[in-house]
């Protein structure tokens, strides 16, 4: 990023380069601007189809992140033409299609080239009022946190590819990874969002850190209240695990507090996640019954996970109860 050239001002980007965020935002009037992303990853299911609505899933939640509505998207692929049948990659966009639609979108257009595996993934364009977009900064100390999906899904993710996961789990983390943040979105703009985002490679501990640093607060998270898919304890035990959360809990141990967790606690936290949930803070006047609203429009595994505080010696402490 420091090698980019610096871009002369522009008073219409209200999110860009030079603030990190899940999206960039632009105003086009003064009530509409519109929220631009991208996304693309290679397959963490083996079924194309469920591959497709991932990795759709995952490129359509920055607009929701950012407190947007998704309008239209494009495909962007890589694929091995000699090595796969046309008939798998039609059922990549069959898959990216119905997710899309789902979230009352449009796929526009796209583009394709010859790689050695397959990639897939969505560049998306959301709209969104110019004063009302979320951003990672504003978390304020006393604010209530709120995810939205269970974290685990690396461990999980991994497992199926070396083999130790049951199917049931296996049709759950899919059906996990493909569900739209859209259902979440649709109750939380109800209410006072100070800060949100989408929890992804970074994992939960990664995702959190970020929002913490942005508004200069410590997030202060109970382990016991954090969703977890079944099976991760297990599995973290064995070293079922991706590169990406070692890595993550490598990078994130000098800023983070884990006060009497158990040994793979940590990691766990900090396992890589494909189309998690929403993180967010808000008031905590408010936070129960946001819960309570999104248990019933069927965001059943969303739980207050934490709450915020001033500023520590650390972005983040995790304890194992409340």
């Amino acid at each position: 990023m420091c090698q980019i050239p610096k871009q002369a001002p522009d008073p219409n980007v209200l999110l860009g380069l030079d603030v990190p965020d899940d999206a960039g935002v632009y105003k086009l009037t003064d009530e509409i601007a519109i929220i631009q992303t991208l996304d693309f990853f290679t397959p963490v299911v083996d079924d194309p189809y469920q591959y497709g609505q991932i990795a759709a899933a995952n490129s359509l939640s920055d607009v929701y992140a950012m407190g947007g509505q998704p309008i239209t998207a494009m495909n962007i692929v890589g694929y091995p033409i000699k090595k796969l049948p046309p008939h798998v990659l039609a059922e990549i966009l069959r898959g990216a299609f119905d997710k899309v639609n789902e979230a009352g979108a449009r796929i526009i257009g796209g583009h394709s080239v010859d790689d050695q595996e397959p990639k897939f993934g969505l560049s998306v364009t959301g709209i969104v009022h110019p004063d009302q977009f979320w951003t990672i900064a504003g978390a304020k100390p006393g604010d209530k946190i709120i995810l939205t999906k269970p974290i685990g899904v690396g461990a999980v993710t991994t497992g199926i590819k070396r083999g130790k996961v049951p199917p049931e789990l296996e049709e759950h983390v899919t059906k996990v990874m493909a569900t739209l943040n859209k259902y979440a979105y649709d109750v939380l703009k109800n209410y006072d969002v100070h800060a949100c985002t989408d929890v992804t490679g970074f994992g939960l501990v990664g995702h959190a850190r970020e929002m913490a640093e942005a508004s200069q607060v410590t997030f202060q998270l109970w382990m016991d209240q954090i969703p977890i898919l079944e099976g991760t304890y297990d599995l973290a035990a064995l070293d079922v695990l991706p590169g990406g959360s070692k890595a993550n809990l490598r990078f994130l141990a000098p800023v983070t507090r884990f006060n009497q967790l158990q040994d793979v606690e940590p990691i766990i936290l900090c396992d890589a996640v494909t189309s998690g949930g929403l993180l967010v803070s808000l008031p905590p006047d408010q936070a129960e019954d946001a819960l309570m609203q999104l248990h019933q429009q069927g965001v059943t595994d969303a739980q207050i996970i934490g709450e915020v505080s001033e500023r520590e010696d650390v972005w983040i402490a995790v304890n194992p109860t409340k």
